[in-house]
């Protein structure tokens, strides 16, 4: 799942913005002049998320609805594993490009600060009788 391409991922968004969506609402999200061959592509797209386990398809109704498996924040912790694998390992050199890049919004910094310092504070133990 780290290595998801775009095209899956794109597919994804939907179902996690609504929790749910059919393929025909996937293809009118992701191709607004919804041709066959766009049609076949989502569809197409679906099948391999299903067989990978990353949605679930409601066969229940009229049109089927998929459901992602795999939360949104879960992905990202995965993708960004990969990346961290790919780049030797270290952390640094990427939270140093985000921050240097200017892509992150003042609040985005401070909640980045606060966790960085709970992070470095670990709870004392109380010294027990004995």
């Amino acid at each position: 799942m780290a290595n998801i391409p775009d095209s899956k991922r794109a597919v994804l968004e939907l179902p996690w913005q609504r929790g749910a969506a059919t393929a025909r609402q996937l293809t009118e999200a992701l191709y607004p002049r919804q041709t066959p061959s766009d049609q076949a592509t989502v569809y197409k797209l679906l099948e391999r998320l299903e067989d990978k386990g990353h949605v679930t398809r409601d066969r229940g109704g009229p049109a089927h609805q998929f459901r992602a498996a795999v939360e949104r924040d879960t992905l990202v912790g995965r993708q960004l594993e990969a990346l961290l694998d790919r780049a030797g390992g270290s952390l640094q050199p990427l939270l140093t490009n985000l921050i240097r890049g200017g892509r992150l919004t003042p609040e985005q910094l401070r909640e980045l600060r606060d966790l960085v310092d709970s992070l470095g504070q670990t709870p004392r133990r109380k010294k027990g009788k004995g």
